[in-house]
């Protein structure tokens, strides 16, 4: 994945970044209410085979995810890589049954949008960010996000990631509501997404991630495969 007309905040030594307005990331984009114009959370195309995946929290749903839609690249409400709808949605069983936060992750399935006919998928028009289970080393990565609302720019940052327990954590001021189900990225991988934690911080300085496993793998396998999507459950408090 190539991030178009990207800026990445510089950081001050002893102390964590900030994010920082960026340009169009094609793989990423706000999870709208249907045809509305407002938005709640952020998504983003991750590589599958039958290229028509998205990957979030999955505390930013409730029920079958049908009627959403998602906008990658919008930058102040456009749509640039067209609207894609929500046609299904994929959690792993133990958030189905216990919401427990080290499972918070959805995979959503999106139909051919009009505006490229039925011959195309989002991942086409896209890209989309190779899902890796989380690595030993964490390192450098950025996380393209939307704050909740009507139209908005996208913003990121570059800062190292840590572990809080089993949570991926990643520190840079500016993540507030809107972005859990954002992606952790580096190069053309994804590893993570906000949520996990207190779904996904009780701070807008600190950002975690459900670790990403053989279970996390096994949704997106379970997602492309032509299965029925599940009904998720509301996610309740963050706990903060």
């Amino acid at each position: 994945m190539v991030f178009a007309a990207i800026v990445i905040a510089a950081c001050t030594p002893g102390a964590s970044p900030t994010a920082f307005p960026v340009g169009s990331v094609p793989t990423t984009g706000p999870l709208y209410l249907g045809a509305t114009s407002l938005h709640t959370c952020t998504a983003s195309v991750v590589s599958s085979r039958t290229q028509n995946l998205l990957i979030t929290a999955a505390h930013c749903l409730s029920g079958n995810g049908r009627g959403l839609s998602f906008v990658p690249g919008s930058v102040d409400g456009s749509e640039p890589y067209g609207r894609w709808t929500v046609v299904a949605a994929y959690a792993d069983p133990a958030w189905l049954s216990t919401r427990n936060p080290i499972d918070d992750v959805a995979i959503l399935k999106v139909a051919p949008d009009q505006l490229f006919g039925n011959s195309l998928q989002v991942q086409q028009v896209t890209g989309g960010n190779r899902l890796i289970t989380t690595p030993a080393t964490l390192g450098e990565m950025q996380i393209p996000a939307y704050a909740a609302g009507v139209g908005g720019r996208p913003f990121s940052c570059l800062a190292t990631a840590h572990r809080t327990g089993p949570y991926t954590t990643f520190d840079c001021g500016g993540y507030v509501g809107g972005t859990s189900g954002a992606p952790f990225i580096q190069g053309s991988n994804v590893l993570g997404v906000i949520g996990g934690l207190h779904q996904g911080g009780c701070l807008p300085s600190t950002s975690y991630s459900s670790p990403f496993g053989s279970a996390t793998v096994a949704l997106l396998n379970r997602a492309g495969s032509g299965a029925a999507g599940d009904t998720l459950p509301a996610a309740g408090s963050d706990g903060c």
